[in-house]
């Protein structure tokens, strides 16, 4: 069965991600290193690949990015689906796992805003009339808080709480496993549950 493990996160703890530090201060574990994060990236590769089979149509094909961007290996694993007509959207489900934890998420991918198809504004949207009630489980966290840091429930939260600071500003909304936790759950049907619930939010900023 494709699965994680706290293992899968402690993959990540590496005192270097560059392959420059590590010939410097230690080369003798650089093909272990690489060797641990080829097996590991290949099963996170089949879980996302499994995650996709699951979703069908109107679900394009996912992006996972690489494990390794030539000078240094990544500091966690990183995939995201999109909807098929709204491939040019920054707006994304977005799938890490990390050195803590796997976040199943609704978030808006920076690094596309330039050339996206809808603006921040426009993602904001799921904002718009949110159902607190439903969502009170969710984990819910700002832009600007890292990955690593402790998230709040919706339900600590109130409506003027969600209110934002600047026209840069947004909210990711999903559900987190802290690594420990990794070994209870079924990782693809967790991960295809997660985003089929998070879809009408997702689909409020393209309307």
């Amino acid at each position: 069965m494709l699965s994680l493990t706290a293992e899968s996160c402690e993959l990540f703890e590496i005192p270097f991600y560059q392959f420059a530090q590590m010939k410097k201060f230690c080369p003798a574990e650089i093909p272990s290193i690489k060797a641990n994060y080829k097996h590991h990236w290949d099963n996170w590769k089949a879980i996302i690949q499994a995650v996709a089979k699951q979703l069908d149509a109107p679900f394009a094909k996912p992006h996972i990015e690489s494990w390794t961007n030539g000078w240094q290996v990544r500091a966690h694993f990183f995939a995201y689906f999109k909807y098929e007509f709204n491939q040019h959207s920054a707006a994304i489900f977005s799938v890490l796992l990390n050195r803590r934890r796997l976040s199943v998420s609704l978030d808006w991918h920076c690094y596309r805003a330039d050339r996206s198809q809808i603006n921040l504004q426009q993602y904001n949207q799921w904002l718009d009339e949110f159902d607190f009630q439903m969502f009170s489980d969710w984990d819910i966290w700002r832009a600007d808080e890292s990955e690593y840091d402790d998230f709040r429930q919706v339900n600590q939260l109130q409506e003027k709480d969600l209110l934002l600071r600047s026209d840069n500003d947004f909210w990711c909304i999903g559900h987190n496993i802290e690594k420990n936790a990794l070994q209870n759950i079924d990782t693809v049907n967790f991960i295809v549950s997660t985003i089929q619930r998070l879809q009408p939010l997702y689909e409020r900023c393209h309307r």
